[in-house]
């Protein structure tokens, strides 16, 4: 089997924008898609994401224009050998446009085996337990009216995007718990990055004291000095971002070096599903858990919820909420049941099906290599 052609278009979907900081604009959301064709008329798909500040971003899809001649005449089913191939040797890439090409070449791997693609990882499990990921609103009671109606809809488990100031972060938290004083529902804070380290360690401290499950990117990933302090200071764990770890070599040194209590980064960030695999086994090997992230649209959250569902040291799925604008072009979409879980796509590959009339609505660039 041999790949014959190269698809790539960046989609801007119509949808409402959201934001998950008070100084950030409402964010643009692209969609970078990848199709990648095959002698033997098996395709494979994969959508990435990216979030920019006043308008949609083409970087990603450019990006993969320089790569994708690499791809023709190649045997799919040799990953670490494209893989190796791709890798940026001059100067870096956006880690999408690695991702999108991996993950493409998996659901092409899984449609061969006709296997869904947590099988064809490992298969610990068939589901797993979803949190409601939730943009900036705009006030505490917004955030505790919508999070009585995640409760309703069956999460068991909330991450508050904030406002990434420390005390109106804090307000919210004690109006969540005074509301909900028990363990039934688990509630995250995210702070975007944008802390100084004093105010990390007093929103960790109180965040500790209400029994929060995790308090994540207090600091930029960077400060790696930061985040051991701090991990070191609390029994909260304590997780970065994990947008800024794009390769091996760093996050193996961050868990190494105890920056974390829990690891955490996705199948975009780390270049795709091959190099995420590693990433998690480093953290299993390590003792740690891995929250992946999946925050995006349907086919960059199925690619990490299949890695999820390979492992069993990743605790959640992240649904991006409100759940319809991430849901654009797909026929099959993911969403937590009322049981409070995310199941696993049955389909071969990641188990999704574009609606591809629709992308191309949306589209905003677009060309193929053959």
């Amino acid at each position: 089997m041999k790949i014959t052609k190269v698809e790539v278009r960046a989609v801007a979907p119509p949808v409402d924008r959201f934001t998950w900081s008070d100084d950030l604009p409402d964010q643009y959301s692209t969609n970078t898609l990848v199709r990648i064709y095959t002698d033997a008329g098996v395709e494979g798909i994969a959508g990435v994401w990216n979030a920019t500040s006043y308008d949609f971003e083409r970087y990603t899809a450019e990006s993969i224009r320089h790569l994708a001649p690499i791809l023709v005449g190649k045997d799919p089913l040799l990953r670490e050998n494209i893989w190796h191939e791709i890798r940026p040797r001059v100067f870096p890439l956006p880690p999408q446009s690695l991702a999108a090409i991996d993950i493409a070449l998996w659901d092409l791997a899984g449609k061969t085996a006709n296997l869904p693609l947590y099988k064809l990882l490992g298969g610990a499990r068939d589901k797993i337990p979803a949190y409601a990921s939730t943009p900036l609103f705009d006030d505490v009671d917004a955030y505790l009216q919508n999070a009585e109606e995640f409760i309703a809809q069956g999460f068991k488990a909330i991450k508050f995007h904030t406002w990434c100031i420390p005390q109106n972060d804090l307000e919210l938290a004690r109006a969540v718990r005074a509301k909900y004083p028990g363990d039934e529902v688990a509630f995250m804070l995210d702070a975007e990055n944008n802390y100084d380290r004093d105010g990390a360690l007093r929103v960790a401290q109180e965040l500790e004291a209400m029994g929060f499950t995790w308090f994540e990117a207090p600091l930029h990933d960077a400060d790696l000095d930061g985040y051991r302090e701090l991990t070191a200071r609390v029994s909260i764990p304590i997780l970065p971002s994990g947008n800024w770890f794009q390769d091996l070599a760093s996050f193996s040194h961050a868990i190494h070096t105890q920056a974390w209590g829990r690891a955490r980064t996705d199948a975009a960030m780390m270049g795709g599903i091959t190099q995420t695999a590693k990433a998690i086994a480093l953290t299993q090997a390590a003792g740690m858990k891995c929250e992946i992230m999946s925050w995006g649209y349907s086919l960059v959250s199925a690619a990490n919820l299949h890695l999820m569902l390979a492992h069993d040291n990743c605790s959640y799925y992240e649904q991006s909420v409100p759940c319809p604008p991430y849901e654009y072009g797909m026929k099959d979409v993911i969403r937590a049941q009322s049981d409070g879980y995310a199941y696993a796509p049955q389909g071969p590959g990641l188990g999704l099906e574009v609606d591809w009339e629709t992308m191309e609505e949306a589209t905003i660039l677009q060309f193929a290599v053959e």
